[in-house]
C-alpha cells in the first residue's frame, strides 16, 4: 500500500490556492495592511504624553465602572492605581525609548483581536443557536487550539510573504478560538425561562438575541474579549519572525545576537503592556454584569 504523504498534498493545496486566489488574497493583504498601517501612523503620530493620559482615563473609566461612577474608597483605590500604573508603565517605555516599538505591539493586537472578534462573535453565536453548526464549528476549534502556534506562520508567509500581515493572519488564528467558544458559552448560558418568557412576550429571533441573549450573556463574551487580546500580544514575538514590527522584533533580534539586555528590556515591555491590556478588559467584563 502506498505511503500516504500528507506534506505533499497540503503543499499542492496551498500552491493552488496561492495560483488561483491571489485577487482574493491581495484583497485581504491590503484590509488588513490598511487596518494596521492606519493605527500605527495614529498612535506613533500622537504625542506620547496624550496618548499615556487617555490611556489613563480610559483605564480609570473602566476600572471605575462607566463615566459616571459612583466609587467606594475601594473602587476608587483601585480605578486610581490602574491609570496610575498605566502613565508610569508607559512612561518607562518610552523612556528606555521602546515608545514606536510599544505602539506598533498595540497596533498590531488591536488590529488582531478586532479582525478575530468580528469573525469569532458571529460565529460563536451561529454555533450556540445552530447545534449542527456547533457540530462542526467545535472540532475546528479543538485543531487550531492544540496546533502549535509556530505552523501557523508557514501558510501565512506563503499567502502574504512576510511582514505585518501575515503576522496578523497567524494572530488572528491563534486567538479567535477563545472568542467563538466564549460567545457560544455565553448565549447557551442564558436561563431557559428567560428565553422562553421573552418568546411568550412575542419576540422574534432578532429581538430574542440583540436584546436578550446577547446583554445576559455579555460577560462572559468580554472575557473571550480580554482571551482574545491576551493571545494576540502572545503572538507578538512569534509573529515578528515572519516580519511583524513591534517589541516582538527587539526580542527577537536579542534572541538572535545573544544580547540578554535586549531582549529582557523588550519583553519587559511586553509583560507591561499585557499587564495593562488585561486589567482594562477584565474590568470591562465587570462593567458588562452591570
Amino acid at each position: 500500500m502506498e505511503k500516504l504523504d500528507l506534506g505533499q498534498f497540503i503543499e499542492k493545496a496551498i500552491e493552488g490556492i496561492t495560483n488561483n486566489a491571489g485577487p482574493v488574497l491581495d484583497g485581504i493583504a491590503l484590509v488588513i495592511e490598511g487596518i494596521v498601517d492606519g493605527l500605527q501612523s495614529a498612535l506613533i503620530s500622537t504625542p506620547s504624553g496624550v496618548v499615556m493620559i487617555l490611556m489613563a482615563i480610559i483605564a480609570y473609566i473602566v476600572q471605575g465602572g462607566g463615566v459616571k461612577p459612583s466609587l467606594t474608597k475601594k473602587g476608587f483605590k483601585k480605578a486610581f492605581g490602574l491609570s496610575i500604573f498605566t502613565v508610569v508603565g508607559l512612561f518607562l517605555l518610552f523612556w528606555m525609548d521602546y515608545w514606536e516599538e510599544t505602539m506598533e505591539t498595540l497596533a498590531l493586537v488591536l488590529a488582531s483581536a478586532f479582525i478575530a472578534l468580528v469573525i469569532g462573535i458571529p460565529l460563536g453565536i451561529w454555533a450556540a443557536r445552530n447545534s449542527k453548526a456547533d457540530q462542526v464549528i467545535r472540532p475546528v476549534l479543538d485543531f487550531m487550539q492544540t496546533m502549535p502556534a509556530f505552523v501557523y506562520l508557514i501558510p501565512a508567509i506563503l499567502f502574504f510573504s512576510v511582514g505585518n500581515v501575515p503576522g496578523v493572519v497567524a494572530t488572528v488564528v491563534f486567538s479567535l478560538p477563545p472568542a467563538v467558544r466564549l460567545t457560544s458559552l455565553g448565549i447557551r448560558g442564558v436561563p431557559a425561562e428567560v428565553v422562553e418568557a421573552a418568546q411568550s412576550f412575542g419576540s422574534t429571533k432578532r429581538q430574542l438575541l440583540f436584546k436578550v441573549q446577547i446583554p445576559l450573556a455579555m460577560p462572559t463574551i468580554l472575557a473571550g474579549v480580554n482571551q482574545v487580546i491576551m493571545l494576540a500580544l502572545s503572538m507578538v514575538v512569534i509573529a515578528s519572525m515572519v516580519g511583524a514590527a513591534g517589541l516582538g522584533e527587539r526580542v527577537y533580534s536579542g534572541i538572535l545576537q545573544a544580547k540578554v539586555g535586549l531582549g529582557f528590556e523588550a519583553g519587559l515591555g511586553i509583560v507591561i503592556l499585557a499587564i495593562i491590556l488585561d486589567r482594562v478588559t477584565q474590568a470591562l467584563g465587570g462593567l458588562g454584569k452591570k
